[in-house]
This record gives structure tokens, sequence and C-alpha cells, in this order.
């Protein structure tokens, strides 16, 4: 079904309504019974203005808002609230983290209040592609590749999207997103890569590209990779999407990785992988892909100089035209901090922050772009059952009023 629907009642009544499971797992009251002497604004702002200072708050805190009284719900649940809300500054991206153990509720950390909230969202799977930009986030399963979704997981609005072209089942696939924040029109692209039947060195690209005003998916590229495959990285920034290749042959461990740009504008269909194809900074055990403020930058997990496959710390980089700058390395009491460290890793960012997780443990690290600073989040209320339990999560810009 190509229509729109929610998973709970999509009105923002009903989610003011339900906030008592939205409740943070951190809160403390630092005011104890402190006495004081209360003005109500309500007799002091009309609404515009009221509408207006709303409109600042972090999510949380207005929905909170909409719970204090009949005029201030009926405020945040107007069309002219959402049109202030849509004109701040953006708000800081939270990180929602699932586990692979059949536990049904999740959580989403808000790095403005610092507090970690109980969030539910349907049939997250850890090994489904998910892609996020401006408050909306693609979802597509791993079994068949085909089904995909899109959804703002604070209004719970979604859409089924119709099938992509080409092969149902491909080896490998890539999952991409950009919003459109002045019109909320998205461009998703999916790059799916297969095996030549017989010849493990020659691998299927193709980029199948789903325009939101037209409903429809067009596939402007289809190309045989020499010594190169497609993966499961991609990002679209300022109208080029950005996908991490690997090699399929014998070269030294510095080519283990590779970076396609292909300007989606442009379109150009053939000899993608002699006309853009971009190094890697350093031998990588695997690379994350991230739109920041329309620049991209990657996060990776830098391999051994003798044993390419075995990481020894982490490193930011952004990339400016078609070189790599360093922006940080994770310090050594952070990369020690997450226990045994797999070679892979879960990262995503938008804004001016980057989150990086473990897969093997639910502790979650922040890095500020702007401040260069590296913290902890406050510890997830998930806990660990088994030893080989899996943790993953992605994060999404906090929206109100965009809707796929």
């Amino acid at each position: 079904m190509d229509g729109e629907s929610s998973w709970i009642n999509h009105c923002l009544d009903e989610t003011v309504r339900e906030f008592g499971e939205f409740d943070s797992f951190s809160e403390l009251n630092d005011e104890g019974n402190t006495e004081a002497t209360a003005v109500s604004v309500d007799l002091i702002l009309p609404d515009d203005l009221l509408e207006r200072i709303l409109a600042y708050l972090p999510i949380a805190s207005i929905f909170r808002a909409g719970s204090v009284c009949k005029r201030w719900h009926e405020i945040v649940s107007s069309n002219r609230f959402l049109w202030n809300f849509s004109h701040v500054l953006t708000q800081k991206p939270w990180y929602f983290m699932f586990t692979s153990c059949d536990e049904s509720t999740s959580y989403a950390y808000d790095p403005t209040l610092r507090k970690w909230y109980g969030f539910e969202l349907p049939d997250i799977k850890p090994d489904c592609f998910i892609a996020s930009s401006c408050g909306l986030v693609g979802f597509m399963d791993n079994d068949s590749r085909s089904e995909l979704y899109v959804c703002n997981p604070i209004t719970k609005h979604f859409r089924k999207l119709v099938e992509p072209p080409g092969l149902k089942f491909s080896d490998y696939s890539a999952l991409a997103i950009s919003v459109d924040r002045t019109s909320h029109v998205y461009t998703i692209t999916v790059v799916k890569s297969k095996q030549v039947p017989g010849n493990f060195f020659q691998w299927d690209i193709a980029i199948h590209i789903y325009d939101s005003e037209t409903r429809m998916w067009t596939t402007p590229l289809t190309e045989v990779f020499g010594g190169w495959r497609g993966g499961d990285e991609s990002v679209i920034c300022d109208g080029v999407l950005y996908f991490l290749i690997y090699s399929t042959g014998n070269g030294a461990p510095e080519n283990r990785h590779g970076l396609i740009a292909y300007n989606l504008s442009s379109r150009f269909s053939h000899s993608l992988l002699n006309r853009s194809f971009i190094p890697v900074p350093c031998p990588l055990t695997c690379g994350r892909l991230m739109n920041l403020k329309g620049k991209l930058v990657m996060v990776g997990g830098i391999g051994k100089q003798d044993r390419a496959d075995i990481i020894k710390g982490i490193g930011i980089w952004l990339l400016n035209g078609k070189e790599w700058q360093e922006i940080a390395r994770m310090p050594h009491k952070y990369f020690q901090g997450f226990g045994e460290f797999d070679d892979v890793f879960a990262s995503s960012g938008t804004d001016d922050l980057i989150y990086i997780q473990s897969y093997g443990a639910p502790a979650l690290l922040v890095f500020d772009m702007n401040q260069k600073q590296w913290r902890w989040s406050l510890k997830c209320p998930v806990t660990k059952r088994f030893p080989l339990q899996l943790f993953s999560g992605f994060c999404f810009e906090p929206r109100l009023e965009i809707a796929p």
C-alpha cells in the first residue's frame, strides 16, 4: 500500500495524551519543596508571542507544555505553532538505540536535556538498513531489500514506498535519504551491488533514486565494477551521493576501501569508477558516512599497518573536494571504555554531533564537532542480558512539522 498512515493516532492530541510513556528515566527534581510566587503567563502573553517562546523549547518540553493547560495544548497542536517551530534553530539530533533480543522497548537519547526516553518504533531489526535526514527516517528490510518505509519518529507518521526497480535480491545494498528543509520534498537512493555470475572480480552496480514529489523510482546508472563491490554505507550531501566500495582483489591494505561520488543532478551514466573514485585517508576496518551541515564526514576504524582488519583506533575525517581532512582521533581512554571493541561499530551524526556505539555494549559516546569534545552520554537504561547480545542505533533530528 502506497499511502500514509501512522503507528498510533497521527494527531498531536493523541501524542500529547500518551506522553506518559515518553517520560524520562533520569529525571530528578532539584526544586524540593521550595515555595515560589507564581505569575500566570496566560495573563501576560498573547498567543502569538507564547507560540514563539514555546517553539524554542526542546521537543520533550514541548510535549510537556501541551499538558499544562487547555490553552497551551491548543497552541502546540496548531498549524501556526508548527510553522513557528519550523523556523527556529534545528534541534540537536537524538540517538535511537535498540538491541537484538526481543525487548519491546527501545530508547532515545536527548542530548539537549541529557536524558533517555522509552521510545517505540515497530519492527526495527538490528539488520535492517536505516538512513535519516531532517526529521525523517528511511527503513529498508534486509531480506528482499524491496520493502521501504519513511517515517517521522516523533509524530509516528509513516509511508510505505513502492518497491524499487531492478533485482529484488542483491548481495549488498546501501540506503540514503535527503530532505529539503524548505519544501520537505525528499530523495531516497538505493545502491545495489551483485556479483557477476562466476566472476568474483566483477560486480554489477545499480543506483535507484526515488522522488517524493512524483512517487516514482528511476535507475540512472547501471555499471560493472572491476575489482570493487558496493557495500552498505551511503549518504547524500549537497546533492551528491557518496557510497563506500570494497576491494575484491589482492591490493595493499590501504586499498581495501574506496569512496564513490555521484552527482544526483547531472546523473552521468558511465565510467563512474574511473571518474569519481576517492581514496580513503588510511587503512580502515570499516567506515561510517554522515552528512554534517552539508559536508561529508566519515568515522572510520583505523586498522593496524600490518593487519588492516584489526582495529587500533577510531578517526573522524571531513572531505574537502577529494582530499580528507582529519578532524579528531578518539582518545585511548574512550576507546578502552567500550571494553572489547569490534572491528565494526555503529556511528551516525547530524548537525554538529557524532554518535559512536559498540555493537557489543549499550555505551554511547558523543563527539561535538564545534567544541572538538568527547563525552559519554548518560547510561542507557537497557541492560545486557547475555554475552552475544548486540546493540545498534541511529541518530535523527526530532521535528514536528515534517511528514513523509
